[in-house]
């Protein structure tokens, strides 16, 4: 296993509107804010629903692909270098950015480092 889902990472407009929404339907606190990315999570320690702003965003019109879905994967990692080599290997495609990459079928996600709350990954010590 290289790494491990973090949060499922949603593109917004309006921030405090989404993490409101989620926050009641799920009923889970906003974890973490700052002006351009919200958490709704069990507690501060887990992961959850991440809310990226996104000034632009134009909402879907899945299943029309006009205007794709907007999402995108965080998978956490115990060493961002040796999980880059790792993802490559599997068939992942760079996109540019900071350990940004393309699944086989072109869904984006991101390598985060592992946060100092989680186990480590590879079940070794923390």
């Amino acid at each position: 296993m290289t790494g491990r889902l973090h949060h499922l990472i949603i593109d917004a407009a309006d921030l405090e509107a989404e993490a409101s929404f989620w926050s009641r339907l799920l009923g889970q606190p906003v974890t973490y804010r700052s002006d351009d990315f919200v958490v709704v999570a069990a507690d501060d320690a887990s992961s959850g629903l991440g809310f990226q702003l996104a000034p632009g965003q134009r909402p879907p019109t899945w299943p029309d692909p006009d205007v794709p879905q907007q999402m995108h994967l965080d998978v956490m990692v115990d060493d961002l270098d040796a999980a880059d080599a790792e993802v490559r290997s599997l068939g992942a495609r760079p996109l540019g950015g900071h350990h940004v990459y393309a699944d086989p079928a072109g869904h984006p996600f991101c390598l985060i480092p592992r946060p100092g709350w989680a186990a480590p990954v590879d079940g070794g010590p923390s």
